[in-house]
């Protein structure tokens, strides 16, 4: 009955909105671009969210890392002595569980990685997939905490050396299941050959997950590759440790002391150039984390406009039709009826600008994902949930205003001329 009685209120009420087409049109506009907006908005704090919550597959609780610089004058053959002089020293420090060298480790950050593309065939000429490679030997992954799901690790006579400028041709290496899923769809990655710019190389060992150095919003950025081998950069070198001390500061101190026990040879920074893999993350996502909070206070807001408006023009329109209200009432019109009428109008009202803003939230979808920021596709119900969003906060905006209305006493139609 009540569904019937709003079903017959909506020619006199799209009558009565034709007489405010300018206000209406605003309204409508208003929640077009508030549609629009948030639902963009709210999807990249949802692939935000998403992006930043990505487990490296590392024992992230228990692993520091300490930059290393040499002095000057050291060649290949002395830097990969003093590496392994070092993580021996390291290893039996009380507290480190295990220890290896790399270039750079999970969430290091651009500059911090070396990449590869592995090809099938020598001479393939489509670009393989883009893989992140460590340094590694057969500490890594007891290291790491990391979990290996088919082959073997790397024996310590398999243990080589590369520097910055030479090509990568190790006899061996260990990948990650992602890479091996992309190079091998059908499941038989382990043993096969892979080619380097350096030469060819076979797969031994597949692990379960490792995240590369840098923390971008791609597929690729868990495809990594390990390598045995030390890195002899003059530069310096990273040393990864994992400890299974909750409290990891002792244990960083001694670390610390060990190297500079060897002084001569190194250049250590015990403030700037030592981090945690906690400390890691929280650095590598700032950015996710301040563009996921300016959305959120930007959808909020916009929210917040859009009911303000809904509320402005719901009590003007009250203040303005208060004579039709009350001869309405004087003509039998319940309480319920003026209500149901208010929000009805607002129902069209904010279904118009929904219509209108589905189809800019795709728009502007498209336009990110092609011009101006690198985001997925987002699907169409983020924008329906807008929607839903909206019709309610439509709804509980133009209540307050309608509840005045329905309280207009019928003697106001004798009042008003």
């Amino acid at each position: 009955m009540a569904f019937t009685r709003t079903f017959k209120q909506l020619r006199p009420i799209v009558a009565a909105l034709g007489r405010h087409k300018v206000a209406t049109a605003l309204i409508v506009l208003q929640v077009a671009l508030t549609l629009a907006v948030t639902s963009n908005a709210l999807f990249i704090v949802a692939t935000r969210i998403v992006h930043l919550s990505r487990p490296t597959g590392t024992d992230e609780a228990h692993i520091f890392v300490i930059r290393n610089g040499w002095t000057i004058g050291q060649n290949a053959t002395q830097i990969d002595a003093n590496i392994r002089t070092d993580l021996d020293t390291l290893r039996r420090v009380p507290g480190v569980g295990d220890a290896f060298s790399s270039y750079g480790y999970p969430l290091a950050g651009d500059g911090s990685y070396i990449s590869v593309r592995p090809k099938l065939k020598p001479d393939q000429k489509a670009r393989g997939p883009f893989a992140m490679i460590y340094a590694a030997d057969e500490h890594t992954i007891n290291t790491l905490g990391i979990s290996l799901v088919a082959g073997r690790n790397f024996r310590p006579d398999e243990i080589t050396t590369f520097g910055p400028n030479d090509k990568i041709s190790p006899p061996g290496i260990i990948i990650t299941r992602s890479l091996a899923d992309k190079l091998f769809p059908d499941g038989s990655a382990l043993g096969m050959t892979v080619y380097f710019p350096g030469g060819p190389t076979r797969i031994m060992g597949i692990i379960a997950s490792l995240q590369g150095p840098i923390s971008m919003t791609r597929s690729s950025d868990g495809d990594s590759v390990l390598v045995p081998a030390h890195y002899v950069d003059p530069d310096g070198v990273w040393y990864l440790l994992r400890t299974d001390a909750s409290d990891m500061k002792p244990v960083i101190a001694a670390a610390l002391k060990a190297l500079q026990a060897r002084g001569g040879v190194r250049v250590l920074d015990p403030k700037n150039g030592v981090i945690t893999m906690a400390q890691a993350r929280e650095r590598a996502y700032a950015t996710d984390h301040s563009l996921a909070m300016l959305m959120s206070i930007v959808s909020g807001l916009l929210l917040l406009a859009t009911a303000g408006g809904i509320v402005g023009l719901s009590s003007f329109w009250v203040s303005q039709r208060r004579k039709q209200i009350g001869i309405r009432r004087s003509l039998g019109a319940t309480t319920g009826d003026i209500l149901r009428y208010f929000h009805a109008e607002n129902f069209l009202i904010v279904g118009g600008g929904i219509v209108l803003g589905v189809l800019l939230a795709v728009l502007a979808n498209l336009g990110l994902m092609k011009i101006f920021y690198p985001l997925p596709h987002m699907p169409l119900y983020v924008p329906l949930l807008g929607a839903l969003l909206l019709w309610l906060l439509g709804q509980l905006a133009v209540w307050g205003p309608a509840r005045s209305a329905a309280k207009v006493s019928p003697v106001v139609a004798i009042r008003t001329e």
